[in-house]
């Protein structure tokens, strides 16, 4: 079951899904996000404040078969959610990115974002969190991130032309703001520079384009 478009999560909360308490995860969002566990999220590994839910993709669900995929496809089919796929690239699970990725972007049309592991998997999620508090204070006034000037990153001007992009939607728009902060600083951006908040295929589009 599918059971997220009903829960509200206030700023800067993370709602995990039980099966994640004890991981590495779970430990290393500890203290940098309040993290709540619950165990009838169905689908969803991560609920965000925005509505953005979460699914990961594991080296483990990977080699262990196709179980993930169908996963995926409920996900996807879950028109409530607004969906983020973060995969586990690892030298095991390489041989299987290939695969994910036509099915995730290609077929499915969702964002994947590729980590090398649970730490950077927790990174992104807390760059996300921060996203929702950014945008949110924006709209009240208030800077909650006083002195950091990338604070104001989704005025809708950048936001629209980033996404003349190919490929790049509103969710890879926040997210290439969130890592380069201005225009300026993504225009001189190269594709290893790009692949971390994109991945490998979108990056090249991005530095063509």
């Amino acid at each position: 079951p599918v059971t997220a478009g009903s829960i509200v999560v206030p700023l800067g909360h993370v709602i995990g899904n039980e099966k994640w308490r004890g991981s590495e995860l779970a430990q290393r969002l500890q203290g940098k996000v309040r993290l709540i566990f619950e165990d009838a999220l169905g689908l969803v590994d991560f609920h965000l404040p925005n509505r953005t839910c979460i699914l990961l993709i594991s080296e483990a669900d990977m080699v262990a078969g196709d179980e993930f995929k169908r996963r995926l496809v409920k996900f996807r089919n879950a028109s409530s959610l607004r969906g983020i796929v973060i995969v586990e690239k690892t030298p095991i699970s390489d041989q299987y990115f290939l695969g994910v990725q036509k099915l995730v972007v290609l077929e499915l049309g969702m964002v994947l974002l590729p980590v090398a592991n649970q730490g950077e998997a927790s990174q992104l999620i807390i760059q996300l969190v921060s996203f929702c508090v950014r945008e949110q204070s924006r709209d009240r006034g208030s800077k909650p991130f006083a002195g950091r000037q990338r604070a104001r990153p989704a005025e809708p001007a950048v936001l629209q032309a980033l996404q003349r992009i190919p490929g790049v939607g509103r969710t890879k728009a926040l997210l290439l703001l969130q890592r380069f902060g201005s225009i300026h600083r993504l225009c001189n951006a190269g594709t290893p520079q790009l692949e971390p908040a994109v991945g490998p295929t979108a990056a090249q589009q991005i530095y063509a384009f």
